[in-house]
């Protein structure tokens, strides 16, 4: 597989350095090198591009605003967008964008190359969905390993669902609590994407801010549950729901 690859970058360097990198790997072909981004929105309308490496702090307007621009196009080709930048905190505003991955400048070839992997490994899964393990009938679904892939920091991190107790709203943010850690793990998603991710059958919302693991729970009453070291209020807004599962230890 070959993917279509532009490069945008108003810093000369940088941008001779990202090309010289596409160029060397087999699996991208470059189409395109741009020094800024309005000149970059101008020939993706004439281009068939995959991969757009594209830098974040430009003048006039920034990566991150020409990513938004380009969801729309997110349809038609499923274009998708590493960033290149020499500043991580804009790791947040990256992910918000859905970006593929986010190299920090100065990142070696090494670095690049996983990422292309990354990129190789979407677009085979998108082009090809009929190459992805099929599960057979007679394997029973709970053999199947089951995971949560959150974006943490500047990177995807893979938590399995058996390894959650509980999650915690924090309005744009949450925090996912686990066993295997002593520290929640903090990650950019809303509340209510991430309970459309969770299995209905394992995971309770029972508040507006809190998910939890319904085999985690140790103790309950009408108002409140009790898991790990928390004590988490049943609002009544959840109550009826919550209520119908209590009856079933019963």
């Amino acid at each position: 597989m070959i993917l279509n690859c532009i490069a945008v970058d108003d810093e000369p360097l940088a941008l001779d350095m990202v090309c010289s990198y596409i160029e060397q790997t087999p699996s991208l072909n470059l189409v395109g090198r741009y020094a800024g981004s309005v000149d970059a929105l101008r020939g993706i309308h004439e281009k068939d591009i995959d991969l757009i490496f594209l830098d974040i702090r430009m003048p006039d307007l920034s990566g991150i605003e020409l990513a938004r621009i380009l969801e729309q196009y997110r349809v038609k080709g499923n274009m998708r967008v590493v960033f290149t930048t020499a500043f991580d905190q804009y790791a947040f505003d990256g992910f918000k964008v859905d970006a593929l991955d986010y190299l920090l400048k100065p990142f070696s070839f090494v670095d690049f190359s996983k990422t292309v992997t990354k990129a190789l490994s979407y677009f085979e899964l998108i082009r090809n969905p009929e190459t992805q393990p099929l599960i057979k009938p007679e394997e029973p679904k709970e053999q199947e390993p089951k995971y949560l892939y959150l974006k943490v920091e500047h990177q995807l991190m893979r938590i399995a669902l058996d390894d959650i107790i509980y999650i915690e709203g924090l309005k744009d943010y949450v925090k996912v609590y686990l066993l295997s850690e002593p520290k929640p793990v903090l990650s950019l998603i809303s509340m209510k994407t991430l309970e459309e991710k969770l299995p209905a059958d394992k995971f309770m919302r029972i508040h507006r801010s809190f998910i939890v693991s319904l085999d985690k729970i140790k103790a309950t009453n009408k108002k409140s549950i009790q898991i790990a070291q928390a004590t988490i209020p049943v609002t009544d807004q959840y109550k009826e729901i919550f209520n119908k599962f209590i009856e079933s230890w019963s």
